[in-house]
Order: structure tokens, then sequence, then C-alpha cells
């Protein structure tokens, strides 16, 4: 994004799974663009691997200097549903939002989340991947690293087990 005092951000609406076709469009005509992405694991045929997600599904930032370009041309580019505006002219995106999003952002560019699971200690778990799949668990607090411990019936007795905060869902 230039200097320009005409510069600010805007929310453009993509079609689904459009993100980086419209980011793609919108760079080739010139604006300046904002797509915040986290990383997150996905677990699929007993595998887990990480994977790049839009923050905001179908959503990102572009920036228009109103002086200069023309920004009607928006609504048809190739991946974009709509600029979203109010009224007639496009919503502009409060200063230091997307700057607070990017001091988020990791050595690589993700958006670092804080992982703080929604259990209170001895809330029934159950655990979604790994070695101890569909095990039934209590949950027993937050351990390091992003991972929580949870108390499984082994055995006839019970053992504290630190997994990924990803792979444990409420019972």
């Amino acid at each position: 994004m230039s200097d320009a005092v005409d510069t600010s951000w805007h929310v453009v609406q993509t079609q689904v799974n459009g993100e980086a076709k419209a980011a793609q469009n919108l760079l080739r005509q010139g604006y300046g663009i904002y797509l915040p992405r986290y990383l997150t694991r996905r677990c699929h045929a007993r595998k887990i691997d990480l994977v790049a997600k839009p923050l905001f599904p179908r959503y990102m930032f572009v920036a228009i200097d109103r002086a200069m370009q023309r920004w009607r041309s928006i609504q048809s580019t190739q991946g974009v549903s709509h600029l979203v505006c109010n009224g007639e002219e496009p919503a502009v995106v409060p200063s230091g939002v997307v700057g607070a999003l990017k001091a988020r952002e990791d050595d690589r560019g993700f958006i670092r989340m804080e992982r703080i699971p929604g259990f209170a200690p001895g809330d029934k778990v159950r655990v979604l991947a790994g070695a101890f799949i569909d095990s039934a668990g209590l949950f027993d607090g937050i351990g390091d690293h992003d991972r929580v411990a949870i108390l499984l019936d082994l055995l006839g007795r019970k053992v504290r087990v630190y997994l990924n905060v990803d792979l444990v869902a409420a019972a």
C-alpha cells in the first residue's frame, strides 16, 4: 500500500474458495491486497498435516487510492463477489485494523492463533485422531505448546495424556 493520503483499506467478499483468484486479479489491476491466513492441522486418511486457511473465509482487504484508482472495476473482477459498501460508497476499514492483524503474523506471514480450549476441568472430551482416536476422557488442564491434558481410562486406571488442542472435542 502506498503512503498516499487518499489510500484506505476496504473489504472484498470473494466467491466461494475464490480468495486466491481474487487476490491474483486485484494485484494484476494494481490494487494492494491483504489476505490474512493462519495455519491449522488437517486430519485426513490417518495423516495430520498443516494447511493454510483464510482467517476470514470469503473476505479479504483491498487498498484503494480513491484519487488514482477507479474502485467500481473491483465489482467485476474475477473471483470477487462484491466490494462491501455503505450505500453507494465502499465501506472503509477503521484505521489500525489491518496493522493489528499484520502485527500478529509470524515470520512466515501467518496469523498466530491463541489456542485456549473452551473446556473446564472435568468436562467430558473425545479424541478426534491419533493413537487414541474415539477415546472418551476428562479434560484435566492446559499443557504446553498447544497441548491439553486429558484423563483416559486405560487398562482399568486413569492415565493423563497430553494431546494437541485440535485433536480434542467436547463429547
